[in-house]
């Protein structure tokens, strides 16, 4: 475990160095952990981000779940749940296994499963940790078809029997992201009646 004193320094650090999993206060000097974690979505890091804050209006937490946290705590707080909140964020990003290559290019996209970075025709590319953890599932089950239920498993550690569109939404912003033509996708297919294909 690593700390750094400011948000300009814990943004360089974070920007330099492999980290499974960043704790951010939402009120650190020189730059505000809502500026770091904004800079680190902006830069493609998709590891995953938990956020601190003081604050108790909705908006602030409304405000770090959209630029890209993936889950707050309120302080005060219990360190019991603060460590089963960082528990459950490291479950649904398993690490990459030795077999699987850490760099990966797909035509003119590039993923590094390790960096947790991606690529468009040499550009970044800003996803959520969720959207990333999805990318990397596909990415390690090329070619099969998994079914909505074994994503909700496996990447959202949901029950099989959940009912929910959330993979949908996940694939949609996956394709507006990394495909040239979302409307008629390359990369991610739809298997009608199965689920979702990665042809990469």
């Amino acid at each position: 475990m690593e700390a750094a004193r400011d948000g300009r320094q814990g943004l360089d650090r974070a920007l330099n160095d492999p980290f499974d999993l960043i704790i951010l206060d939402l009120m650190l000097p020189q730059k505000s952990g809502i500026d770091v974690c904004r800079d680190l979505r902006q830069n493609g890091l998709a590891v995953p981000i938990l956020m601190l804050t003081a604050r108790s209006q909705t908006v602030d937490k409304v405000l770090g779940l959209k630029i890209g946290a993936d889950d707050y705590v309120t302080k005060p707080f219990d360190m019991l749940e603060l460590l089963a909140r960082v528990e459950a964020l490291l479950r649904r990003a398993p690490s990459t296994p030795a077999s699987l290559g850490t760099v990966h290019q797909i035509g003119p996209i590039r993923v590094d499963l390790r960096r947790t970075q991606v690529w468009r025709d040499r550009q970044l590319v800003a996803l959520s940790a969720r959207e990333f953890q999805l990318l990397r599932y596909f990415i390690e089950h090329r070619g099969a078809t998994l079914s909505r239920s074994e994503l909700l498993e496996q990447v959202w550690g949901y029950g099989s029997t959940t009912g929910t569109r959330t993979v949908d939404v996940h694939v949609a912003g996956l394709r507006q992201k990394l495909e040239s033509d979302p409307k008629q996708p390359r990369l991610i297919l739809t298997v009608l009646g199965l689920g979702y294909k990665f042809a990469g």
